[in-house]
């Protein structure tokens, strides 16, 4: 785990990127080592940076920018290659030497050896840039899953990219312009990390799975490359039990590979059926391993899952570790922590985990495990009901469709008429989405535009004054849920909740590792019939739980709720009421927002008059960014 940064100008005096400077911004995410160096690159310069999470032989010779024996390949590279050490032997057998013991060196050889095409081999997390001197190009690759970041910037006299967006704005060197759409989409809607815009405005996420080539002969930028999308068809013909097994396996195997580590690691523990799963798995492939766990606690409240955190600590008799936090603690650590993010993200849960990598730090572990992903994989949340029905009426009928609903509505946190606006809902889209959003205006639900943000002025920069409707590119007829699944992969929820375990792990110099997220993994659970993963009784990771049994205790298994890393949001707000108004009111010349109306509005939520819902915390969240991140940033 690092941060990288580079750049390739073309030959001219009109720009210098500060590429020290961009390394300075990501210090944390790179404390051991920092390299960097400029070449001349056929028509212009290139420029590599690197700051150095030693995780994999701790030793200098793991030092970046790394280059090719014969010079003609340049590397710099964030994140880890899990099966490295196999793909060490099999290019070793082709007659590759080798001399260190790390997987950057492993792969640069594999691309060397094997192009791009050495992508579809590499199981792990990664974004790294690579100069073939030879040829003329520089290539940009992310991972699958896009769990390692990648910013980048086109410009007149070339591109500049790093693994953090105020890295990439200060290379760049032309200050920062609000993205408004990006802005809009945000506030109104709390929609972020959806698409490959950021909110700069010129500064771009490299797509999960993507990988773009700049040609240093001409300046010219290739569009995205697809190297990995998920495969939503049902290729499997195995039964239930045969595919619970074999997915008991995949697991045991990522998470064995997950463990490979020359520093001391641990795992993040909330107590649902993810997580709990991921530390259970860990003492099964290691009987005698210490295993460090790190949970929040919401003490007393109604979202604790210590009752489920203790049963899986006392099952794998981990060392625990755990955080209590007080709303006075959110106050003084929230400037720090949208730092740490680089732009506006959610709700306050984010801060729950910012605190578990924090107690991480504290207590000398430099990586741990997460169960993030396994919801967007396994069909979890709420099981997308919408989906499934969709699914059932393509292919089955009305009967099994109604049938399916009354069973999921059963379940706690549900009801049928949530089903069936969530069934509805499916139907709403082509040109008949236009009419279902009029119709909710007509009754009052214009919620595209609340009277606190100026629409008119936005309209007139080009933004899209509406609600941001995504729907997946693929949509096969009975397999809709998979569709679903597949975009939330890859576009919608899980990038965001990506972005924010990187960051808060980097803010203290850890490194978050996924073992769900793995394309073999993906590939598997999506190639299963739908019911595999939501039963026709309405249960949520149907298989996962039939998977795990014998390895995780029954109870979490059994559980029908699942809170998650989930904070007090509206108590804290409540309690924080005086300092959340004073960053309310605080001077901030953003035109299209009207403080004044933004103070009532919060007012009206403190008073009752309105509900509770995140509409505030996005509020408070967007002004603080805007003040600690945004105005530095507009004349870098």
């Amino acid at each position: 785990m690092c941060g990288i940064a580079g750049y390739w100008a073309k030959s001219s005096e009109k720009w210098h990127p500060n590429l020290d400077a961009a390394l300075l911004k990501m210090a944390r995410r790179g404390p051991d080592d920092q390299g960097s160096e400029r070449m001349h690159a056929f028509a212009g310069e290139l420029g590599l940076g690197h700051r150095r999470l030693s995780i994999i032989d701790l030793s200098s010779a793991g030092h970046q920018p790394m280059h090719s024996a014969g010079k003609r390949f340049s590397l710099i590279y964030n994140g880890e290659i899990y099966n490295f050490e196999a793909l060490r032997g099999e290019l070793a057998q082709l007659g590759v030497p080798f001399h260190t013991q790390s997987d950057t060196e492993v792969l640069l050889a594999a691309w060397e050896h094997w192009g791009s095409d050495c992508l579809r081999k590499l199981v792990g997390m990664f974004a790294f840039a690579i100069a073939d001197h030879e040829k003329g190009t520089l290539t940009c690759v992310r991972d699958a899953f896009g769990i390692k970041p990648f910013f980048y910037a086109r410009t007149e006299q070339g591109l500049c990219f790093a693994s953090e967006l105020p890295a990439a704005v200060v290379l760049r060197g032309t200050g920062a312009e609000l993205n408004l759409q990006r802005c809009y989409d945000y506030l109104v809607h709390g929609d972020y990390d959806s698409r490959p815009d950021t909110f700069v405005a010129g500064i771009e996420q490299l797509e999960p799975g993507r990988y773009i080539v700049l040609d240093m002969r001409t300046g010219a930028l290739g569009s995205p490359v697809t190297w990995w999308a998920p495969d939503i068809r049902e290729t499997s013909t195995l039964s239930f039990n045969d595919a619970a097994e074999q997915l008991r396996g995949l697991f045991l195997d990522s998470v064995r590979q997950h463990l490979r580590s020359d520093v001391p690691l641990g795992a993040a523990l909330s107590g649902g059926i993810d997580s709990s799963a991921v530390v259970c798995a860990m003492r099964h492939v290691e009987p005698d391993a210490p295993i460090h766990t790190f949970s929040f606690i919401a003490k007393g409240s109604p979202v604790s899952e210590e009752e489920w955190v203790d049963v899986v600590n006392a099952r794998v008799g981990a060392q625990v570790h755990k955080v209590f936090v007080e709303p006075d603690e959110l106050a003084a650590d929230l400037d720090d922590m949208i730092l740490a993010q680089g732009e506006p993200f959610g709700g306050t849960s984010i801060y729950a985990q910012y605190r578990v990598f924090k107690l991480a730090k504290d207590n000398e572990i430099t990586v741990t495990l997460d169960g993030q992903g396994a919801d967007e994989l396994l069909a979890g949340y709420q099981g997308y009901p919408g989906k499934r029905v969709h699914s059932l009426l393509d292919s089955l009928g009305f009967l099994q469709a109604g049938n399916f609903l009354r069973n999921w509505a059963r379940w706690p946190g549900r009801s049928l008429s949530s089903g069936i606006k969530a069934s509805i809902s499916e139907y709403a889209d082509g040109p008949w989405y236009p009419l279902y959003r009029k119709a909710r205006d007509l009754a009052g639900d214009d919620r595209a535009r609340p009277n606190w943000i100026d629409a008119d002025q936005l309209r007139e920069q080009g933004v899209h004054v509406r609600f941001p409707h995504q729907r997946p590119a693929q949509n096969l007829r009975g397999r809709r849920l998979m569709a679903e699944l597949a975009f939330c992969c890859t576009r919608r929820g899980l990038p965001g909740l990506l972005r924010h375990g990187d960051r808060n792990s980097m803010r203290f110099s850890v490194e978050s590792r996924v073992p769900f997220l793995t394309p073999g993994l993906a590939d598997f659970l999506l190639s299963l019939p739908e019911h595999y993963l939501i039963s026709d009784q309405g249960e949520t990771k149907h298989i996962f739980r039939a998977a795990m049994r014998g390895i995780v205790p029954d109870a979490i298994l059994d559980r029908r709720d699942k809170i998650g890393f989930a904070t007090p949001e509206k108590d804290w707000l409540f309690r924080l009421a005086d300092k959340a108004r004073a960053w309310l009111k605080e001077y901030a010349d953003i035109a299209f927002l009207d403080q004044g109306r933004i103070v009532e509005e919060f007012e009206r939520i403190l008073s009752g008059r309105t509900p509770f819902s995140w509409q505030a915390w996005r509020w408070i969240n967007f002004y603080r960014w805007h003040a600690s991140v945004f105005q530095p940033l507009r004349n870098a």
